[in-house]
């Protein structure tokens, strides 16, 4: 008898492939569709219609059945509600962190197994390993679409029975098997930021859930040399959008430094990129994944951003805290986004960054 797939269908080219190949391995595959926003745009069209059409698509070119199942009360719950409080805090968070521990491996998971399933899978770059009851979170052949910095907070246990088809292939060659197979979206633009703002301005979509407070920009020197439109607008290292192009010359460029959230001031910098260096932080909210830490300080390497190679680190862990020392100092960590660790070929798990060490 057929063993069942379930498959996370976004109407994108990773996930409709993913479903093709676990056709072309036997299973019995069904695609679901997971609406988590509901909200249309400016000209009150809604993109998960579109994508969702998409899905019909694809699962009409497999042959394979398909279903909606909608979590958009459970996304603004567990993951939105989040991302605003961040933002309230002065922190810079990461919402498809979230989104795949409290959403995708969490009620969509639980879901797919009411329907049957043996396996679950989604789209996403990245390997895993199951061996003697323990789940390892392998990076993906494609390094430059690797996606285990997003899945770092997902618990071990969340991982039973998940697979990624995607593991040992490159985008190109998705696309390719897209387009061979004939699947209507092999050429679908990928989607790119925070799912929930998609295309819009980021300033104008928060506007409508926190209100504004403009204040001081000061350069480091305490002089004030500009206003800003509020806190939760900026992030480190930040360089366009100041408005202070023209102060102190056109020689060297202003970039964020600091915020200030007590005293409601963006601290920049003129040229001078030292202060946006630091030599450790504290990451807490400590999840790992098929991996026991040591006793004492131990050794791997780690990533503070997705799109940044994997740096030297000296990490030691007490309780739900770890200390992380870099062995360069590294530019513009940020509170609020995520510390994830590696070795050679696994990811190991990660934690919120809470503090920077300068």
């Amino acid at each position: 008898m057929k063993k069942t797939a379930v498959v996370g269908l976004s109407g994108g080219v990773d996930s409709s492939v993913a479903a093709l190949l676990l056709k072309e391995r036997g299973y019995n595959v069904i695609g679901l569709f997971m609406l988590n926003w509901e909200e249309t745009d400016a000209n009150g069209a809604c993109s998960a219609e579109e994508d969702f059409a998409d899905v019909k698509r694809v699962c009409a070119a497999l042959d394979v059945p398909y279903y909606s199942v909608n979590f958009a009360k459970e996304y603004y719950e567990r993951v939105f509600e989040n991302f605003l409080d961040e933002y309230r805090a002065g922190r810079t968070p990461n919402p498809d962190v979230l989104c795949n521990r409290e959403i995708k491996f969490g009620p969509f998971r639980q879901y797919a197994l009411s329907m049957g399933a043996d396996v679950i899978a989604t789209g996403h770059y990245c390997g895993i390993e199951h061996r003697g009851g323990r789940n390892r979170l392998l990076k993906a052949k494609d390094a430059g679409k690797d996606q285990t910095y997003f899945l770092n907070q997902v618990r071990e246990e969340q991982l039973d029975g998940v697979e990624f088809p995607l593991a040992g292939l490159t985008k190109p060659e998705v696309r390719r098997i897209a387009e061979e197979n004939g699947l209507a979206n092999a050429k679908k633009r990928d989607s790119t930021g925070i799912c929930f703002i998609g295309e819009r301005n980021f300033r104008n979509f928060l506007k409508g859930y926190l209100p504004a407070q403009p204040g001081e920009i000061r350069a480091l020197s305490g002089e004030v040399v500009g206003r800003h439109e509020g806190l939760m607008y900026y992030t480190l290292g930040q360089r366009k959008g100041l408005g202070i192009g023209g102060v102190h010359g056109e020689e060297g460029r202003w970039f964020v430094v600091k915020k200030d959230l007590g005293r409601n001031v963006l601290w920049v910098s003129h040229g001078d990129e030292s202060p946006l260096y630091s030599r450790a932080c504290v990451a807490e909210g400590l999840n790992f994944i098929g991996f026991e830490p040591p006793s004492g300080r131990f050794r791997c390497t780690a990533k503070f951003r997705y799109r940044q190679p994997e740096q030297e680190v000296c990490v030691k862990i007490e309780g739900d805290r770890m200390e992380i020392e870099f062995a360069r100092p590294q530019r513009a960590v940020t509170e609020g986004q995520y510390a994830v660790l590696y070795d050679e070929e696994a990811c190991l798990g990660g934690g919120v960054i809470a503090e920077v060490i300068k």
